[in-house]
């Protein structure tokens, strides 16, 4: 009989290196799907941009000239 029983040194280093990965992946996966969860995917719910911040995108992208944009700004403001 051994020295240490019949099996011998158990699961060995590499054994224990395997067991540490696979728990550390466990936690990993489960922190993963909680947040993936919890997060909210619905645009809605995002941050939205005020209407001047919207009016403002759409001058400088010349969709409305600057008449157009003072008179929809005065607009928003009153």
């Amino acid at each position: 009989m051994h020295m240490f029983g019949e099996y011998g040194w158990g699961m060995g280093l590499l054994g224990m290196i395997a067991m540490v990965i696979f728990w550390v992946a466990i936690v990993a996966g489960a922190i993963y799907i909680i947040r993936l969860l919890a997060t909210p995917h619905n645009p809605e719910t995002r941050t939205k941009e005020s209407p001047e911040e919207i009016l403002k995108k759409r001058y400088a992208r010349g969709e409305i000239g600057k008449e157009e944009f003072q008179q929809l700004l005065k607009d928003l403001r009153d």
